[in-house]
């Protein structure tokens, strides 16, 4: 590990710095400062494109280039130069708007077109865009991918394992059988659906100057129609325009933003928690390396590390996002800065997820089901045909049922011969006393195979 590495306080950039290099250029500093300066410059353009504002002339060929190569060509070393400002400047925006300055020169185009540089602008108007598209690539560009990979495996999964018989456990009691592959779809729509409300996220922006009128914009130009102006601009960055706000967009499609994904999360949390306990009951085997320890003292031990490294990774994100969620949307009056060192951690939230679901498809390929455990646990598991046998029963009106298979089943050891003793006495006709007889824990299993090999 290296050795800026080992100093660290976030894990993020520590331990697991590797697993999440692709959140690093769009949620850090540089990203931030990245995403700000595209604002500003797509603006600039915008504002030169419009006919009515006269002092500013359509850009030359050569100034467009200009200005794309400042948003195309952005590197570390330029991230570094508004850094330099801002410590002169005090304010991070400024700084952004000055670097500009900077870098379109001293010529006589550009003369006319550094005082519109951050026209009627407040600084939220920069703010609420850049993190408005850091938040859209990080979803759309490194979750969304992690996310299909992650229930792609557990389909594929649930496929291998459709017609594999596995005792269900209900409040941990023994329950009525399934298959381990249902068990890996029911995830895998669950996942899917989280993933789709994460999508569906309308991700918004607001470009309307200090307290959300166009007051500036209006004083300078009146008769030039700002709203609509707005509106296209904020929609050409690929966001919806939150056309009534303050001085600040209200977080509200944020904390929408947040509160999706930790479903996807709480989700995760489930199905890893359930894995465990399966590998804890040998359902699972899960492979290992020849050099791998699993335990310090204890040579024999191959502990489910990845599936609680994910867990934990996963409370972590929760947390955030959901103080996210609850604390972005408020804001006193007009505007408070409360929300700015709030944002700054959407990466170290995110790269908690992304974290954790590396964790999960690094323990699911690991991962073995062990069928000789398996099928032992639902072959011992004869009671779990006290449900069947006691609704054919029902069926056919045959008198009080569960409480007969209720007094049958419990506080003793249910066996086949002990079930189809009982069946044989049954006033039902013979061909469903044929079928009860024929039926077993291991085929008792509905249509859970049919469930599993037809997901959406």
């Amino acid at each position: 590990m290296e050795r800026h590495k080992l100093r660290a306080l976030s894990p993020a950039d520590g331990r697991y710095a590797n697993k999440v290099d692709g959140l690093r250029d769009i949620l850090s500093e540089y990203g931030l400062i990245r995403y700000r300066i595209l604002v500003e410059v797509r603006w600039l353009q915008c504002l030169a494109d419009e006919p009515t504002v006269t002092e500013l002339p359509p850009l030359s060929s050569v100034m467009k280039d200009v200005l794309n190569d400042i948003v195309d060509k952005f590197t570390a070393d330029d991230a570094e130069r508004v850094k330099a400002i801002e410590a002169t400047t005090n304010h991070d925006v400024k700084a952004v708007e000055y670097f500009i300055r900077e870098k379109i020169g001293t010529g006589s185009e550009s003369a006319s077109l550094s005082e519109f540089i951050h026209f009627g602008c407040t600084s939220e108007d920069i703010n609420n865009l850049a993190y408005a598209l850091m938040l859209r690539a990080a979803r759309d560009d490194v979750l969304h991918p992690q996310m299909r990979e992650l229930t792609a495996k557990l389909r594929s999964m649930s496929a291998d394992y459709a017609s594999t018989p596995m005792l269900s456990r209900t409040h941990g009691q023994t329950a009525s059988p399934t298959t381990v592959g249902k068990e890996f779809a029911n995830v895998v729509e669950r996942l899917a659906r989280a993933r789709q409300q994460l999508a569906a996220v309308e991700i918004r922006g607001k470009f309307n100057g200090a307290v959300g009128n166009f007051n500036a914009h209006v004083a300078a130009y009146p008769d030039t129609d700002w709203l609509k102006i707005s509106n296209g601009f904020v929609r050409s960055l690929g966001l919806d325009p939150n056309t009534h706000t303050t001085q600040i967009e209200p977080h509200d499609w944020t904390a929408e933003y947040a509160h999706a994904l930790i479903r996807f999360n709480t989700i995760l949390v489930d199905f890893c928690r359930d894995i465990w306990g399966y590998i804890s009951l040998g359902y699972f085997k899960q492979k290992v390396s020849a050099n791998e320890v699993g335990s310090s003292t204890m040579p024999h031990k191959v502990n489910p590390i990845d599936f609680e490294n994910a867990e934990g990774n996963l409370g972590l994100a929760n947390a955030m996002l959901d103080h996210f969620a609850l604390k972005l949307p408020i804001s006193r009056w007009q505007r408070d800065l409360t929300d700015s060192t709030v944002q700054r951690n959407f990466g170290v939230a995110l790269a908690y997820v992304m974290i954790a679901v590396n964790s999960t498809l690094k323990g699911l390929g690991k991962l073995q089901a062990n069928p000789e455990t398996i099928a032992r646990d639902i072959d011992n598991a004869w009671e779990v045909l006290a449900e069947p046998i006691q609704t054919v029963m029902r069926r056919y009106s045959v008198p009080e049922p569960y409480e007969k298979l209720k007094a049958l089943t419990r506080g003793q050891a249910v066996t086949k011969e002990l079930l189809h003793e009982f069946i044989s006495t049954l006033e039902i006709p013979e061909e469903e006393k044929s079928r009860l007889l024929q039926m077993t824990p291991s085929n008792y299993l509905g249509i859970a195979e049919h469930l599993t090999r037809n997901l959406s």
